[in-house]
C-alpha cells in the first residue's frame, strides 16, 4: 500500500484568547491608597528633616513614623543639600586629677577611626547644636532650651570623663563659619561662633 506524504504544514486550532482579569473598584482603591501612603513615606521625611523644617512637614510625618521606621526611610537628605549650612563641633577642656588640663573636640578627624565613627560623633554635635540657642538669645529662650539639650550634654560629659579619667570637663558648641564663594576666592573668613555648655564633674549632678 502506498502512502502520500504532504509537504504542507499542519495547522492546529488557535487557543482561545482570554482578557486578563480586571481588579475590582475596591481593590484598585486599596492599591492606590497604599501607593500614595508609601510615596508620602518616601517624600515627607527629607522635608521634615533637620531644621529649618516646615511645621506642615513635621505634622505630616507623625502618622507615617511607624512605616518610615519599619522600612528605613528616615533619610535626612536635606541635611546635605542643596544648602547644608555651617557645621558644628563640641570643644571640651578637661581638668585631670593632678591639676593639668587637656582638650579635644567631638568629632575629631584625627582620632575618630574608622570614618563611620567620625560620622556618628558628628551627628552627636549636630543634634546638640540644633537644640542650643546662641549665647545672646533671650534668657527665657535659653532656659527653656536647656531642659532639652542639657541631658544630652551630660551624657557626653560623663563619657569623656570616663574615657579620659578626668575630674571635670567644660564643653562648648562651636559653629564653624561657612564662607561664601566670594570669601573663598578672596581668602577671607569670619570667626566661629562659640556657645558655652557648662562644666560637669563626677561629684556634681548639675552643670554649672
Amino acid at each position: 500500500m502506498q502512502t502520500h506524504e504532504s509537504n504542507e504544514p499542519c495547522w492546529s486550532a488557535p487557543a482561545r484568547w482570554s482578557a486578563p482579569a480586571r481588579w475590582s473598584a475596591p481593590a484598585r482603591g486599596v492599591a492606590t491608597l497604599a501607593i500614595l501612603v508609601y510615596l508620602a513615606a518616601v517624600v515627607v521625611p527629607p522635608l521634615a528633616g533637620p531644621p529649618p523644617a516646615s511645621e506642615l512637614a513635621n505634622r505630616l510625618l507623625q502618622p507615617l513614623r511607624p512605616l518610615v521606621g519599619a522600612v528605613y526611610l528616615g533619610h535626612g537628605y536635606r541635611f546635605f543639600a542643596p544648602n547644608p549650612g555651617p557645621g558644628h563641633s563640641l570643644r571640651w577642656t578637661m581638668t585631670m586629677a593632678d591639676g593639668s588640663t587637656r582638650g579635644g573636640s567631638i568629632p575629631d578627624e584625627d582620632a575618630d577611626r574608622p570614618r563611620l565613627l567620625y560620622h556618628r560623633r558628628f551627628m552627636v554635635s549636630e543634634k546638640i547644636a540644633t537644640l542650643v540657642p546662641f549665647a545672646d538669645a533671650p534668657a527665657d529662650v535659653r532656659d527653656r532650651a536647656k531642659r532639652d539639650w542639657q541631658p544630652l550634654v551630660k551624657g557626653v560629659a560623663t563619657n569623656l570623663l570616663r574615657r579620659e579619667g578626668g575630674t571635670s570637663v567644660t564643653l562648648e558648641v562651636v559653629e564653624h563659619y561657612l564662607p561664601d564663594p566670594g570669601e573663598v576666592l578672596a581668602s577671607t573668613t569670619m570667626t566661629d561662633t562659640v556657645t558655652p555648655l557648662g562644666s560637669y564633674a563626677w561629684a556634681s549632678e548639675e552643670g554649672r
